[in-house]
């Protein structure tokens, strides 16, 4: 019982500096920071120098999202399939078709998934 939880303390101890490191960077740069003068302009959002104009936050579009989501989406796609072509060679010596159909059965979705966002034309960004 007692080797098991010797393990851990490495963990631990990782933790305790890590914690230690942000802490103490925040308490450094309260004591060794300087103190500014809180004005009106300072406190404005910063616009260039140029003044704002309008509200502060504008309404954006839901494809502007869906875009963003689509290509988060498909860039998962390529950390799941760098791992698959690193190791392709080895998997080939093993069993070559259930290596190379769940890719192909990976990427099928994928298009699937593609065709239909094209067919919503949720790539479309004027409509």
């Amino acid at each position: 019982m007692g080797t098991q939880l010797s393990q851990y303390f490495p963990v631990l101890m990782l933790f305790g500096v890590a914690a230690g490191f942000a802490f103490g960077t925040l308490a450094f740069s309260v004591i060794a920071g300087k103190v500014g003068r809180r004005t009106r302009t300072k406190d404005i959002p910063y616009e260039c120098g140029m003044l704002p104009e309008g509200p502060g936050s504008a309404r954006m579009s839901v494809k502007f999202f869906l875009v963003a989501l689509l290509f988060v989406l498909f860039d998962i796609e390529v950390v799941f399939m760098y791992p698959w072509a690193v190791n392709y060679r080895d998997m080939l010596k093993t069993n070559a078709p259930l290596a190379l159909g769940g890719m192909v059965s990976f990427l099928g979705i994928l298009f699937v998934g593609y065709v239909y966002a094209l067919k919503k034309r949720a790539f479309d960004w004027r409509s």
